[in-house]
């Protein structure tokens, strides 16, 4: 089969579209021909091996997982023995990124609980889109942000991938969802639903102090005190993405604020589980949310997309169609 091979660490340069063994699955995995998958950021760290506390994970001197990519969706061709969820010929999308990575390629194989069946009422494009960014959007705003209806949350780098599923999900959920983004991207925030929105080029919202219950900063460069500033008393901040200072500032001095204040300021490690996958699945089924898709590339254009996300201005997620 086809797969995008990742020999050492570095730039989209480093990626190679080679002939490799197709994968046999094991008696308690699932064997995909893979239709669509996605970049997020977790790829790019992968690629490059930075920062580098992600080489404790990935592999010090060279990447552990030589095909990269997360997301998958795709169609089930075989199953071990043990597989009980899905049959062959089973629609399905997933998150490999705990299972050993792997989505660039033709072929995957997965363990079942990585995978759900895909909502009938969207593409493989779109499936492959949403569950690494969907998922993180998710636990974002319920488990570490507790979101509860009527509260006003804001989402900083509203329009990427991770942002435009977390507006969309507070929305469901009730809340008055404030979203920041550039000039270009204002449209793209309304037409998603969004009640207000923020041109940061124009306006900065942490100089407006207690303003919102939640805050998911996915992006900016923002000190944590600046956040903090924005935050209600008894406000939550969920740090997803964006300048590293920013992630080591939250890190160090989060738990020390969250300890002295009435304010919660923590960082959001995603864990892909087949549980909140289903829910994302429901979310998509019910038209509650849809994923933004701003480019798609082939198999051998992946180097070409890595180089695309890396410039940081997509509007929502990049696919790669195989």
């Amino acid at each position: 089969m086809r797969a995008i091979i990742s020999p050492k660490y570095g730039s989209p340069d480093v990626l190679e579209l080679k002939e490799v063994e197709k994968p046999i699955p094991a008696e308690n995995q699932v064997l995909v021909k893979i239709r669509s998958a996605s970049i997020n950021f977790g790829n790019l760290v992968l690629l490059k091996g930075e920062p580098y506390l992600a080489r404790l994970a990935f592999g010090l001197r060279r990447p552990k997982y030589p095909i990269p990519g997360g997301d998958i969706a795709g169609i089930v061709e075989a199953v071990g023995q043990n597989v009980k969820q899905f049959r062959i010929g089973d629609e399905v999308f997933g998150d490999l990124s705990a299972c050993g990575w792997g989505s660039f390629a033709e072929y995957a194989t997965a363990p079942e609980q990585a995978l759900a069946l895909k909502p009938a009422n969207i593409t493989f494009e779109e499936a492959a889109a949403a569950p690494m960014a969907g998922i993180t959007a998710l636990q974002g705003l319920r488990d570490k942000g507790k979101i509860q209806s009527g509260q006003k949350v804001l989402i900083n780098g509203a329009s990427g991938g991770v942002g435009t599923f977390a507006v969309q999900i507070a929305k469901s959920c009730g809340a008055e969802v404030t979203g920041v983004c550039s000039t270009r991207n204002i449209n793209i925030l309304q037409s998603l639903g969004a009640d207000h929105v923020i041109d940061y080029t124009k306006e900065d919202f942490t100089q407006k102090s207690g303003k919102y219950d939640l805050i998911l900063g996915v992006n900016g460069s923002h000190p944590i005190s600046a956040y903090k500033r924005a935050l209600k008393t008894n406000g939550i901040f969920v740090h997803v993405g964006g300048a590293e200072t920013q992630m080591y500032q939250t890190l160090l001095l989060g738990p020390f604020i969250s300890m002295t204040t009435s304010k919660k300021m923590s960082n959001l490690l995603q864990k892909s589980n087949q549980e909140d996958l289903y829910i994302l699945k429901e979310l998509l089924e019910d038209r509650k949310v849809k994923p933004v898709i701003d480019r798609s590339y082939k198999l051998r254009e992946v180097p070409e997309a890595f180089r695309y996300f890396a410039e940081g201005h997509a509007q929502g997620k990049v696919v790669i169609a195989i």
